[in-house]
């Protein structure tokens, strides 16, 4: 590898610590709020992912880029190896750049992708020391400079669901159970797992008013940012709660059926980005590995006395899911339709269609 064929770029933190590093995708300064993921595989469905809208990437294994970007096939009228049709996060930072790629299914190289998106990414930094740095000081804003210097920019200033959310209904398969699946950033694979059975899938946008809509079940799914800044789907959630029908949750889905019910979330000193988070099912000794994306989390002391803790995570405590006592609702923090992995909990999607074929017996 020829450094001197690559453009310099600085990444600034808002500390104002600095590490140089060679561009390799689109060259533009760009701003957000700088996070980092310890997955060794699943870059493809990571820039994707809405739920890093506005967030600048740091992926923390040291070689990425070696098995190339997979075609654009289509499945389901989506994307079949992406999580959304386009990437979301607002730049790439990586150790080690790999020039070449082999995989049977690449159609194009990282680089040539990030530049196609018009995407920053940058190589050459060292992500150890990086990632210790924001584990110790928590999440914080950054930006990635070439000759132009730019302000900070928070995103969780802003509505990013709004950004990322659907604008009209889309409609997915012609199953026998209806399931209305509102959209907050959500994820391809969610809408894969549930066509998995004999569903056919209602996808609204994040604001909805789906009162008038006849469904079966309720799906809230994940997405970028604050909670608190969904007050539409919130209010709306207040009356299906009430309800009698099968409801499911994940991530931001999670926290916004559980500001719904009353409690409270709040903001995590760095989050959790990875595809080996452990959580432990309540009332149990049943312990899973998860893949998660979040920022924020569901304070337990806030919980009414109506729900329960459903899952915690057990590296830090912190909620991962809540469950009603006597009506079928339930959330994860986690992604139980992790791609690319781990599956551990996808036993859940069945789980909830079980509990939409009981309430239709």
């Amino acid at each position: 590898m020829k450094l001197n064929s690559y453009r310099q770029a600085r990444l600034i933190l808002e500390d104002g610590i600095e590490f140089k590093g060679y561009s390799f995708g689109y060259e533009q300064s760009v701003a957000g709020e700088i996070v980092f993921n310890t997955a060794m595989t699943g870059y493809p469905e990571s820039l994707t992912d809405p739920s890093y809208s506005g967030q600048i990437l740091v992926l923390t294994y040291p070689t990425i880029g070696n098995y190339g970007v997979p075609g654009k096939e289509i499945e389901h009228g989506m994307l079949q190896h992406f999580e959304s049709e386009r990437v979301h996060i607002t730049a790439l930072v990586i150790s080690d750049y790999s020039e070449k790629h082999s995989h049977w299914n690449a159609s194009q190289s990282l680089a040539h992708w990030l530049k196609e998106e018009k995407v920053p990414g940058l190589f050459g930094i060292d992500t150890r020391q990086l990632t210790k740095h924001i584990r110790e000081k928590g999440a914080m804003l950054a930006k990635i400079v070439f000759d132009d210097d730019i302000p900070f920019y928070d995103p969780n200033q802003t509505n990013l669901v709004e950004t990322v959310s659907i604008k009209e209904k889309v409609v997915y398969g012609n199953g026998k159970y209806k399931i209305l699946l509102i959209d907050c950033g959500v994820k391809n694979n969610i809408i894969r797992y549930l066509l998995r059975y004999d569903t056919q899938v209602i996808r609204v946008p994040w604001d909805y008013d789906y009162s008038q809509e006849e469904y079966d079940g309720l799906f809230i799914s994940n997405g970028p940012g604050d909670p608190e800044m969904c007050i539409p789907t919130i209010n709306h959630l207040r009356s299906s709660i009430q309800k009698e029908q099968p409801v499911f949750g994940i991530c931001l889905g999670h926290q916004l059926v559980s500001l719904a019910s009353g409690a409270e979330t709040y903001k995590l000193k760095f989050g959790h980005r990875s595809h080996n988070q452990p959580v432990l099912q309540t009332g149990t000794d049943k312990a899973y590995l998860t893949s998660q994306n979040h920022g924020f989390a569901v304070d337990d002391k806030t919980i009414g006395n109506d729900w329960e803790v459903f899952f915690t995570n057990l590296n830090d405590g912190s909620n991962e899911g809540i469950r009603h006592k006597t009506k079928p609702i339930f959330t994860t923090q986690f992604h139980p339709e992790a791609s690319s992995g781990p599956t551990d909990t996808a036993f859940l999607f069945e789980d909830f269609i079980k509990l939409i074929e009981k309430s239709k017996s």
